[in-house]
């Protein structure tokens, strides 16, 4: 089997696949999903730019933690 029989029949297996998506237990979450609005894309896009935003600072606060105050404070005491 060459290399070309080969990407036939992964093409095969996927487009089988993809044909019982709408069929199977995720189907009428298929059927009810739609587009969202803008005014709701743009909410939900800054609620996502804030939540990372915070994760990453309280990610900087940590690391400034454990590189910069944890060593000072284990100088003072003498560890």
């Amino acid at each position: 089997m060459n290399v070309i029989d080969k990407a036939w029949d992964v093409q095969k297996k996927v487009e089988q696949r993809f044909q019982r998506l709408g069929k199977g237990k995720y189907g009428r979450v298929f059927k009810m999903a739609r587009n969202p609005e803008p005014d709701e894309f743009v909410k939900t896009s800054q609620m996502t730019a804030i939540g990372i935003f915070i994760i990453g600072i309280i990610g900087f606060t940590i690391l400034i933690l454990a590189t910069q105050v944890a060593p000072w404070i284990a100088e003072k005491l003498g560890i």
